[in-house]
């Protein structure tokens, strides 16, 4: 028997740092692949060692895995779930699981060391073409949110290497709490938002996040520069932090022309092969 599962990488609009404090977010899922092929007609473990090591802390049987991806890595747009949610998916066989999220969850958190909320796994799996998929982590209900065509999304790489897993978040309760709240309903209002009302939820996001502590001034600086460019509506740092690409919201594609406009995608799925 052999298994193939194809996922996407993903864009989060807005709503950083809140999956694990039972906040909202607007992710979806771009164009971006990243391809596990699992053959389980072996009688042992062959593959990548750490792609073998997340196989084994999933409980997969003996298999030949291979990987191919176009998910830049350290960037933010969620190539280590990614890979762990292709390999929950060929073990459990299966899409559209929140059990395959929790899965992934877990093994990127055993073996990866990235203490990570479900942010990305959910984004990944539930995903709608044309859609960004808003997430209450508190039920962990999803609520499909057409993507406006006005909405031209371009990701700007920082040139910051980040590694969250060697991260140390320095946050407070106070300020987290605060974060989350805000950035919560920055969520609900940009779901309705017209582009200029989205960009400036974009910038005071980026301000929360920077005050939370988990952007750089590096980045800071590049974000700042950004949002002032004639055609920019909106900019601020996307993923965990410390790194990766920053989001920006454009008015046409005029506006950075070296870099293409971000495409939503269709969800992860799974292939059963002969």
């Amino acid at each position: 028997m052999k298994r193939r599962a194809t996922v996407p990488a993903r864009l989060n609009i807005i709503g950083e740092h809140t999956d694990y404090a039972g906040g909202l977010a607007l992710p979806f899922a771009i164009e971006h692949k990243l391809v596990l092929e699992a053959n389980f007609d072996v009688e042992e473990y062959i593959g990548d060692s750490t792609v073998v090591e997340l196989w084994k802390a999933a409980d997969g049987p003996p298999a030949s895995l291979t990987v191919e991806s176009d998910i830049p890595i350290g960037k933010g747009m969620s190539s280590s779930a990614a890979l762990c949610v292709a390999i929950s998916m060929c073990i459990i066989g299966r899409t559209e699981s929140l059990d395959c999220c929790i899965l992934a969850q877990k093994i990127e958190h055993e073996v990866l060391g990235t203490k990570c909320g479900l942010l990305d796994q959910m984004a990944i799996v539930f995903a709608k073409k044309g859609h960004a998929t808003m997430i209450d982590f508190n039920s962990q209900n999803i609520e499909y949110i057409k993507i406006r065509e006005s909405w031209k999304f371009k990701l700007v790489d920082s040139g910051i290497h980040r590694t969250l897993a060697q991260t140390d978040y320095d946050f407070t309760i106070n300020k987290c709490d605060r974060h989350v709240n805000e950035e919560s309903k920055r969520v609900l209002l940009a779901c309705h938002a017209s582009s200029n009302q989205l960009g400036i939820l974009l910038n005071e996001s980026h301000e929360s996040l920077r005050k939370l502590g988990v952007s750089l001034p590096a980045i800071d600086a590049r974000v700042k520069q950004l949002q002032e460019l004639e055609g920019v509506y909106g900019a601020r740092m996307m993923g965990g932090g410390f790194g990766g690409m920053i989001l920006v919201l454009v008015n046409d594609n005029s506006v950075l022309p070296e870099i293409p406009i971000a495409h939503s995608s269709s969800s992860a799925f799974l292939e059963e092969l002969l």
